[in-house]
C-alpha cells in the first residue's frame, strides 16, 4: 500500500509557522491594497483639481469673447473684421458659436459640415445651451440687436479621471481577487499538509505496531513448534498455527503500509478460496458460508495477495456483522469479457439506499462499535492500487447485501 510522501526537515512548517506565514501574508496583502487605495484616491483628487482647472480656462476663454464683443461695440454699431475672429476661434480650444438673433452664425470653430446643415446646427446650439449657459452681448441703442456666444465643453471635461487614475482605482479589485485565491489556495494546501502529517502518523504506528508485532509472534511460533513434539491433539495445534499464520499475514500487512504496491498475475480462485476456508471453521454455527471458486477453471489477475485478501476478510467481517449470528453467506467469483468479479452475498439486515455509497467513506458505520475503516480501506485498496471497482450491486433492507469487487482480467497474450 503506498501512501503520499513528503520529506520535510524538523521543525520546518509546523502548523503554528504555516499559520504565521498565512496571517503575514494576508496582513501584507492587505496593506498592499489599503496603499494603492491611498494612492489612486490622491491621484483622483490631483486630477480632478486638474480638470477644474481646465474648465477655469475654458471659462477665462469664453469671458475674453465677451470682452471681444463688447470692445467691438461703438456707439451702438458692432464693427468687427469677420476674418480675424474667426482665426481667433480656431485657435481656441472651447467649442464656440457666436450667433444673432435669427442664429446667423457670425464666429465659430466647428467643422464647415455642422455649420452648413441647419439641423445640425441647432442641434449643436441646443447642446452648448444644455451644458453651458449662454452669453449674451446687446448693442445698439434704438434698434437694439443681440448677439450669442454659445459654448460646450472640452474632451478633458468629460474625463473623471485621467487614464492612469482609471487603473488605480480598479487595481485594488484586482489585488482583492488575487488575495481570494492566494486564501483558497492556502486553505488548500494547509489541509493537504496536515493530511499528509497524519497520513505519516498512521504510517508510522502501523509500522511500529508491525515491529512490536514482531516480537510475540516470533515466540508463539516456537511455542507452536514445542507443542507438537508433545501430548497435545495435532487437530488443535494445527488450528492455533492457522491462526499464527493469520496473525503474521496481518503483522506483514502492516509492515508494508507506506511501500509501494507490487501487483503479481496469481489464480484469484486460490487467493479468495484460502480466505473463505479460514473463515469457514471460525463462522457461528448457525451461519452458513458457500463458495463457488474452487470448483471452477483458474483465472489468473494482477493482484497484491496481501491487500486482496484483506478486502476479502473486510466483507466477510461486515457480512457476520450484519448476520448477527444467523443467516447464509455466498462468496462467487465470475468473470465477463475482459473483467473479474467477485461478490460477497449475504440473508443481513441490509443497507438504506441511501448510504449504498456512504459506507465506503471513512468514519461512517451503522455498528455500534467500530472506526468505519474497513470498507473505505477496500475501497482504497481496490480502486487506487488495484485500477477496480468496489460497490453495492444490490441490497434491501431486511433480505441482505451483496457488495461487488471488479478487477481486469489478465490478457492472456501478455
Amino acid at each position: 500500500m503506498k501512501l503520499p510522501r513528503i520529506t520535510l526537515p524538523q521543525g520546518l512548517f509546523t502548523t503554528r509557522s504555516r499559520t504565521t506565514v498565512i496571517v503575514v501574508g494576508l496582513a501584507l496583502a492587505a496593506l498592499s491594497v489599503f496603499y494603492t487605495w491611498r494612492v489612486s484616491v490622491d491621484m483622483k483628487h490631483e486630477d480632478e483639481l486638474a480638470i477644474e482647472k481646465l474648465r477655469q480656462d475654458e471659462r477665462n476663454a469664453v469671458e475674453m469673447w465677451e470682452d471681444i464683443l463688447h470692445n467691438t461695440n461703438f456707439g451702438g454699431q458692432m464693427i468687427y473684421n469677420p476674418e480675424l475672429l474667426n482665426e481667433l476661434a480656431e485657435h481656441t480650444n472651447v467649442p464656440l458659436i457666436i450667433a444673432d438673433e435669427r442664429l446667423n452664425v457670425m464666429v465659430t470653430n466647428l467643422s464647415e459640415e455642422i455649420v452648413g446643415n441647419p439641423d445640425r446646427l441647432r442641434e449643436e446650439i441646443m447642446s452648448m445651451s444644455e451644458k453651458n449657459k449662454p452669453i449674451s452681448v446687446s448693442y445698439g441703442m434704438i434698434h437694439r440687436k443681440v448677439f450669442t456666444i454659445y459654448f460646450g465643453t472640452t474632451d478633458y471635461q468629460d474625463l473623471v479621471s485621467s487614464a492612469h487614475s482609471q487603473a488605480l482605482i480598479f487595481f485594488p479589485y484586482v489585488q482583492l481577487i488575487i488575495i481570494i485565491i492566494f486564501a483558497i489556495f492556502a486553505y488548500i494546501a494547509f489541509s493537504s499538509t496536515k493530511q499528509n502529517e497524519q497520513n505519516r502518523v498512521w504510517v508510522g504506528l502501523a509500522k511500529e505496531t508491525a515491529h512490536q508485532l514482531g516480537t510475540p509472534t516470533s515466540s508463539l511460533l516456537g511455542w507452536i513448534e514445542y507443542l507438537r513434539g508433545q501430548n497435545v491433539d495435532p487437530m488443535a495445534v494445527d488450528e492455533m498455527s492457522k491462526d499464527l499464520a493469520h496473525l503474521m499475514k496481518i503483522v506483514d500487512r502492516f509492515s508494508k503500509i507506506g511501500s509501494e504496491t507490487q501487483l503479481t498475475p496469481m489464480n484469484i480462485n486460490e487467493v479468495v478460496g484460502d480466505t473463505v476456508m479460514y473463515f469457514h471453521r471460525r463462522i457461528p454455527r448457525n451461519v452458513s458460508l458457500t463458495y463457488n471458486g474452487l470448483a471452477m477453471a483458474p483465472i489468473e489477475v494482477p493482484i497484491n495477495a496481501a491487500l486482496f485478501e484483506w478486502v476479502i476478510e473486510n466483507l466477510l467481517k461486515n457480512s457476520l456483522d450484519a448476520l448477527q449470528g444467523q443467516g447464509a453467506i455466498d462468496v462467487e467469483i465470475g468473470e465477463s469479457g475482459d473483467e473479474v468479479f467477485v461478490e460477497v452475498s449475504d440473508t443481513g439486515k441490509g443497507i438504506n439506499k441511501s448510504n449504498w455509497t456512504r459506507i465506503f467513506e471513512p468514519g461512517f458505520t451503522t455498528k455500534t462499535r467500530g472506526w468505519g475503516l474497513g470498507l473505505s480501506l477496500s475501497r482504497r485498496i481496490i480502486e487506487e492500487y488495484h485500477k477496480g471497482k468496489i460497490a453495492v450491486v444490490r441490497s434491501e433492507l431486511g433480505h441482505g447485501t451483496t457488495i461487488r469487487v471488479t478487477l481486469k482480467r489478465r490478457d492472456i497474450d501478455e
